[in-house]
């Protein structure tokens, strides 16, 4: 339409870009290379990034890439989102439809949330992991589409992007890992102000290696003559080429207008004023055309043919004559699609705009709205909605704008834009005092909102209230990552109920959502706001709103303060649930009530209401719900010893949960299986759960316990640098607040472990005394037993240690005291009290080999072969220490040395090494048929030690400084510290301190064991 009328004031030559261009092209070169490619163009308005990247797109398309092209519209946060996405999206199914119908096979309908044409838009599911999954799904669909075909996506006009764009754009340049696929956005930089929404994510994507950042600056006077040359068809003449510089000052685009204002006849005493100069061929244009330049202004970024016409009211000959001088005049362009028009350039359409005048702009706006609510064909179904609120809004009708943007909010929330539906409930609140009341009485629950339960009104008689509104943007807040908006949103509605008089109940629903938020936040741990919501809805009838406060004090008590009380609120929440008929409500009440069951020590109970739960959710597609099943299934498996049961099921977990993208879900559920993986001696496939647990995790918490499950696998090897980062990684995502003992407690046995790594017993001594005194909760026994048992080898390990000697026994009467409170409900956990029993015992030197081999015994059949190397090792130790039966030391040596190996536990593999050395054991089938027995190598020649550096470590174990060392061995302070630091590095360690421990822990300058040996202090294994 129109397609063909001439314009002129574009130069058919490309001029200057080269470097620019050069970086786009080499991005596509790379990206056929399977590596993904993200760009960011910025420059002022005008300064030809439209042109850059039209010239970049028609070199990809000359190399055979599939383009497609996609705009922001100007109407922001309040309209449209993912729109640039929906239209390039939009170009890739009518290029590749069969393609992208394969690519996006399984998950259409969450897809169709951004490109409509894939299916129905689901109602839900709604949570805080509904964006993140609508994400993750884009990303995977272009991947999978750009895995045989390069794809170059661009998105135009960031500066304009809403909420969701912008969250989507950051997604996918953070995550794309593979595929020949291109993502270019562009951006207007003098936009860009310091509170403007872009600037935190251009600042955030600076920070990724992986975004190439392009900004244009204007053209120089040479680049201006070569763009006017190729404008004029001739060589300028150089006082033209002056002037036009000296006005435009480079800008590409006012060097344009400046020549077609000179072409067409306009006044060439140019005003100083860019407005003006914009303005200027508009001017000279007929009147019909003004006209319709004015009303293409108002209607958005691109207006439809039919819809202008609409709203034009002109014959249709009249019409096309006037779009003809429009186009002619090279200030309006068809779209590229041939259904309507835009402005050439959006500064133009500013300017227009912006002369409206007020009463002027409104009644355009209006004819606008009219025109959609009398057919609604004239625009895309998927838009027709959020525009139709716009223009309602912009045309000062409250009273129609009011449901058209409540309408709107429902839209956006379908998309799951929430921002985008927070952004238009907050419009509708403000204009909710401005409409009629009768108007507003109209209105209905059951339409507009879905978050607040009815709680005995009917949603689809009773009238709509803004605190209706308030309940749901607080929603569409949390769900959007605004938790602050959120929280302040609360404040607003509490403050309202208790001026507007007595709601309980809906006090009740606000203060939970509260309790939420600040927990989310770090204020606080939720139990406040928790309280007061009982306290509104003690003595009430059984409502939706009590059952899920009884469902969250009981789901809070079991993670922050397990006890039997809790047992009781959980059953009575389950019992409310019930009454209501609320099955999800009570299915996720079962959830708790069956961990507490296990945790109080019915476990075949509470593991059968699990399951039950399980495969009731799974059975009505409650999807989030047997999630979570599957997280706390997993995790009770494991504490009842069962690993092998927890891995086949959290494998069936993720494949449940990943269908559906729950992402925080399948977190959980991947950290679980490490832990359960890491007790079973798989530790590869357990760094890997770890590791992906960290990649899909969106919340601290998962995060926080697979850097955790990495720090107990680092420590178990030997690597102890990596074990304080990822103890430290660990520290963060949880943070101050997180006062959860799930969480706590394998911190403090991290923190324990690493420690006694380092030869810091005192430090040993104190984090033990903190989580004693923190106490173990009920049902915690599972993460006691362990932080017990790393205490009390620590202590067996130092023992000899000077530094050690005082304080020891108060230690171990912690320990023993704190044992003695313990439940041990399962073998796994009787195995730990006969491990930790037998540790204590070799801290004071009383072990025997009966203690050991009790311990072994009961370690043997639980399929946990870290846990029995280490006991072997310790029974063998004892058998040599003892003068016992030496072949059976050598076969217990053995296997623990296979399994270290196997394991890969450098640590345990050392001890074992250097006790079959001392007692002239061989560890090998090779060294065990020899003919001779193995030599008696010197451990401390073996780690590479002269025989000064054997004096300086010696005295160093005993806790001498360098003074102290230069003293006894007559040579000068400064020489005993080179010979520490030769120590340290050929020891692989980082300080003295962890030196002496090594020196002490492999007994480096104790006599070799064997019969009629003097008994020694037995060496520790390494500990997981």
């Amino acid at each position: 339409m129109l397609g063909g009328v001439e314009t002129r004031s574009v130069s058919p030559v490309f001029v200057g870009r080269a470097d620019e261009l050069a970086a786009l092209v080499d991005a596509l070169g790379r990206a056929a290379g399977q590596e993904p490619q993200a760009l960011l163009i910025g420059g002022e308005a005008g300064v030809g990034k439209t042109r850059l990247t039209e010239e970049f797109l028609a070199e990809a398309a000359r190399r055979g890439a599939v383009v497609a092209v996609g705009g922001c519209v100007e109407i922001g946060a309040e309209g449209l989102p993912f729109a640039p996405f929906s239209t390039a999206l939009r170009t890739l199914l009518r290029l590749l439809p069969d393609e992208l119908a394969e690519a996006a096979a399984g998950q259409e309908d969450e897809l169709a949330r951004i490109l409509p044409e894939l299916g129905e838009t689901p109602r839900g599911p709604h949570d805080e992991e509904s964006t993140a999954r609508l994400f993750e799904l884009t990303a995977r669909m272009l991947e999978r589409l750009a895995a045989d075909r390069t794809v170059v996506l661009v998105l135009e006009d960031l500066h304009w992007a809403d909420t969701s764009t912008r969250h989507l754009l950051a997604y996918l340049f953070r995550t794309l890992g593979r595929g020949r696929l291109v993502v270019v956005a562009t951006y207007r930089a003098d936009d860009v102000h310091r509170r403007h929404p872009l600037r935190p994510l251009l600042a955030e994507l600076d920070r990724l290696r992986t975004v190439h950042r392009i900004e244009l600056p204007r053209f120089n006077r040479a680049e201006v003559r070569r763009q006017l040359a190729g404008i004029l068809a001739s060589r300028p003449d150089e006082s033209f080429v002056d002037s036009v510089f000296e006005r435009s000052d480079g800008n590409a685009f006012f060097v344009e207008e400046l020549v077609a204002s000179r072409e067409s006849g306009c006044r060439t005493g140019l005003t100083e004023s860019l407005r003006d100069l914009l303005l200027v061929r508009v001017e000279v244009l007929p009147d019909a055309a003004q006209r319709v330049v004015r009303i293409v202004a108002e209607g958005g970024s691109t207006v439809e043919y039919a819809l202008l016409r609409a709203v034009a009211r002109l014959g249709e000959d009249e019409l096309i004559e006037a779009l003809r001088a429009a186009v002619g005049a090279n200030i309006l362009l068809a779209t590229t699609d041939g259904d309507g028009y835009r402005f050439r350039h959006s500064l133009v359409r500013e300017a227009v705009s912006d002369d409206l005048l007020p009463g002027e702009r409104a009644r355009v706006n209006r004819r606008y709205a009219e025109a959609m609510e009398a057919d609604e064909s004239l625009v895309r179904a998927e838009e027709r909605v959020i525009r139709l609120a716009n223009y309602w809004y912009a045309a000062n009708e409250p009273a129609k704008a009011l449901p058209a943007v409540l309408a709107a909010s429902v839209t956006a929330r379908r998309r799951h834009a929430y921002s985008e539906q927070l952004s238009l409930l907050e419009r509708a609140m403000d204009l909710w005092d401005s409409v009629p009341d009768e108007i507003r009485a109209d209105l209905r629950p059951a339409d507009y909102t879905e978050v607040y339960p009815p709680c005995g009104c009917d949603p689809a008689t009773t009238p709509l209230q803004r605190l209706d509104l308030l309940a749901e943007a607080t929603v569409a807040a949390r769900f959007g990552g605004e938790r602050e908006r959120a929280l302040k949103l609360t404040k607003l509605a509490l403050r309202t109920l208790e001026e507007d008089g007595d709601d309980p109940l809906r006090a009740a629903w606000f203060w939970t959502e509260r309790s939420r938020l600040i927990a989310n936040l770090g204020r606080g741990d939720g139990w406040q706001e928790i309280a007061t919501a009982q306290e509104l809805v003690k003595g009430l009838p059984p409502s939706q709103v009590h059952a899920d406060v009884l469902v969250r004090a009981a789901g809070w008590g079991m993670l922050h303060n397990p006890g039997p009380g809790n047992l009781a609120a959980a059953e009575r929440a389950v019992e409310y649930a019930r009454m209501i008929g609320a099955e999800e409500t009570e299915l996720n009440a079962r959830i708790t009530y069956g961990c507490l069951l296990t945790d109080s020590g019915d476990g075949a109970t509470g593991l059968a209401e699990l399951h039950a739960v399980k495969d009731r959710a799974t059975e009505l597609g409650l999807t989030v719900v047997a999630g979570r099943a599957h997280v706390n299934l997993t995790s009770q498996l494991e504490a009842a010893g069962r690993s092998r049961e927890a891995v086949e099921l959290a494998e069936q977990g993720v494949e449940l949960v990943s269908r559906s993208r729950l992402l925080d879900t399948e977190a959980w559920v991947r950290g679980n299986m490490a832990e359960s993986l890491y007790s079973l001696g798989r530790w590869d496939e357990a760094a890997e759960a770890a590791r992906r647990t960290l990649q899909v995790g969106q919340s601290a918490a998962p995060r926080g316990s697979a850097s955790a499950r990495l720090a107990y696998l680092a420590l178990a090897r030997g690597e102890l640098t990596e074990a304080a980062q990822q103890l430290a990684a660990a520290h963060t995502h949880f943070g101050t607040h997180d006062s959860q003992p799930q969480h706590r407690l394998p911190l403090y046995r991290l923190a324990i472990g690493l420690a006694d790594g380092e030869g810091r017993i005192a430090d040993v001594r104190t984090e033990t005394a903190d989580a004693v005194a923190h106490g173990f909760p009920l049902g915690h026994h599972r993460y006691a037993w362990p932080l017990l048992l790393a205490s009390a080898s620590a202590e067996a390990d130092a023992r000899g240690l000077p530094a050690a000697d005082a304080g020891r026994a108060a230690a171990l009467e912690v320990l023993r005291t704190a044992a003695r409170s313990l439940a041990t409900p399962a073998p796994v956990w009787a195995a730990h009290a006969e491990y930790l029993r037998a540790e204590l015992l070799r801290a004071e030197g009383r072990d025997t080999v009966a203690d050991w081999t009790a311990v072994e015994a009961a370690v043997r059949p639980l399929q946990r072969p870290y846990l029995l190397a280490r006991a072997r090792h310790r029974l063998a130790e004892a058998l040599l220490v003892s003068g016992g039966d030496r072949e059976r030391a050598a076969d217990l040596l053995r296997d623990a040395h296979a399994a270290a190996d196997r394991l890969g536990s450098r640590r345990l593999g050392e001890d074992l090494a250097l006790l079959a050395q001392r007692a002239r054991l061989p560890l090998t089938a090779e060294e065990t048929h020899a003919a001779t027995p193995a030599p008696d190598t010197d451990p401390i020649e073996a780690l590479g030690l002269t025989s000064r550096e054997r004096d300086v470590l010696r005295l160093v174990a005993t806790g001498s400084t360098n003074r102290q060392i230069a003293e006894e061995l007559f040579i000068s302070p400064k020489t005993a510290s080179v010979h520490v630091s030769n120590i340290l590095a050929k020891l692989a360690v980082a300080s003295r301190g962890e030196a002496a421990a090594l020196a002490h822990r492999l007994r480096l300058f104790a006599t070799p064991l064997g019969p009629g040996s003097p008994a020694a202090p037995t060496a520790p294994a390494g500990r997981s």
